[in-house]
């Protein structure tokens, strides 16, 4: 019987090239091996957060086109060049993406770059397709894929994902979306945006269910008055009609020319067969980590997608700082920073998010106060002409803290900044509105607003 050869020996192998590749320099006297099956440059980069916020911004334009005439300015729309902004978009993110493997394969001197799966075999042992690596520390950074929702005829009928959709060759002028998280609501506002009819299967009642329901719910009135959003039930079949895709769903047949299936994401876990390798998983598939981003096996660490529920880029590149500390530095480890940890949405309209929603709150028995200020109540909101954005704050009635922040709106990404830096370092709602200047007549009064009005129920 033939033995295996000894694997490759290495002083830290890095499986994914997503916010796993952002090696620090004080790492620069480790052999490193990285791993990635797919794309270089992970999800973020080439099917993600960058280029799905590239499509967003000319929907946007072509959004406040429509409502143009309530600011008596008469701007019509008169149709997008499909194929210029996706080429737009991937001639920026595809030679980053190239670029990034190149210097990974040939100009990092430390580095050694090994395409393909990488799957446990042992402990701190990987296989990738036949070739056997092992190292004393080993960071998982593999990520997550979307999830294929069991519809009958789904996938013989064909769909897309978030990984394939905005590399679409032709525009489609009707598109059905199956999900109601923030990818099925972002690119549902891409494709209206720039002229698609487009048809949300949801089986909520609301769009962005795990959010605050006050805003769910608010944006799913906003976001149904563009599109057409079947809620409370999932299609239970799909098929072809000569060249249309037909979705079933609630008794109803709609035809679509191209499907988008959102549905969530699942980690990567299985096809890393963690568990030979010792590394635990929960039972989503989550890989097991402590504080300072150990798994169950000696020496292995997890982050991002793979090791936590955020999916959020921010999260993952935060982690990743702390896992490469913390190899480097086994005497002086650092737990994991996950306190108000915020999101956005970027769709029409945006929205942004930190800490408890109102129905987790009332839940843990706080006693709080919630503050609201609506666009409309403000100068800036006035300009807008927006009946419908907000701000809301959730105030902790004894200590006076900032449980949570909600916006929904124009910019919601941006205002809910001041919000994220006082619940990090406890900073009290009274501090934070009367402390520092507000500019006026900036929109960022929707939120100092917000903040007096949960300070007067004190």
């Amino acid at each position: 019987m033939t033995e295996s050869p000894s694997p490759s020996e290495y002083d830290l192998i890095i499986v994914g090239s997503g916010s796993g590749n952002s090696i620090p320099e004080y790492l620069s006297d480790h052999k490193i091996a990285i791993v990635e099956r797919g794309t270089f440059g992970g999800t973020c980069l080439n099917v993600g957060c960058i280029p799905s916020k590239m499509f967003v911004i000319p929907a946007d334009i072509t959004t406040w086109a429509e409502t143009s005439d309530r600011l008596g300015v008469d701007l019509r729309f008169h149709g997008a060049d499909w194929g210029a902004i996706r080429d737009r978009v991937f001639g920026r993110i595809d030679p980053i993406a190239a670029g990034g493997r190149e210097y990974r394969a040939n100009g990092s001197p430390n580095v050694t770059l090994i395409e393909g799966t990488a799957r446990f075999v042992g402990d701190r042992v990987l296989d990738v397709e036949g070739e056997r690596i092992t190292a004393p520390q080993i960071l998982i950074a593999a990520g997550s894929r979307p999830v294929v929702p069991p519809i009958t005829g789904l996938v013989e009928t064909g769909f897309h994902t978030s990984d394939s959709i905005m590399r679409l060759d032709e525009f489609p002028e009707r598109l059905g979306v199956i999900g109601g998280g923030f990818i099925a609501v972002e690119m549902g506002h891409v494709f209206a945006g720039l002229g698609a009819r487009v048809s949300v299967f949801n089986r909520s009642s609301r769009l962005l269910r795990s959010h605050d329901r006050e805003l769910s719910q608010r944006f799913t009135d906003v976001f149904g008055s563009r599109t057409n959003v079947d809620l409370d039930h999932l299609p239970t079949k799909v098929e072809h009609r000569g060249d249309a895709i037909v979705v079933h769903c609630a008794g109803q047949e709609v035809e679509v020319d191209e499907l988008l299936v959102a549905t969530g994401r699942e980690p990567n876990s299985d096809l890393l067969d963690a568990e030979s390798g010792g590394v635990d998983c929960h039972h989503h598939g989550t890989i097991v980590v402590d504080e300072y981003l150990r798994t169950s096996a000696d020496g292995v660490w997890a982050i991002g997608d793979i090791a936590n529920a955020y999916q959020l880029k921010h999260v993952a590149n935060r982690e990743a700082a702390t896992a490469f500390w913390n190899i480097a530095h086994p005497d002086a480890q650092r737990p994991v920073d996950h306190k108000a940890v915020p999101s956005a949405v970027f769709s029409m309209p945006q929205v942004a998010s930190v800490g408890m929603t109102e129905e987790e709150a009332r839940a843990s028995g706080i006693d709080y106060v919630v503050g609201r200020r609506d666009y409309a109540g403000t100068a800036y909101g006035w300009a807008l002409t927006d009946e419908t954005s907000f701000a809301k704050v959730l105030v902790d009635r004894d200590s006076g803290l900032i449980l949570g922040g909600h916006i929904m709106g124009s910019q919601a990404a941006t205002l809910i900044q001041p919000l994220i830096q006082a619940m990090r370092f406890d900073q009290t709602a009274r501090e934070l509105a009367e402390g520092p200047y507000w500019i006026h007549p900036a929109l960022t009064e929707v939120v100092e607003n917000a903040l007096l009005a949960a300070l007067e129920q004190m």
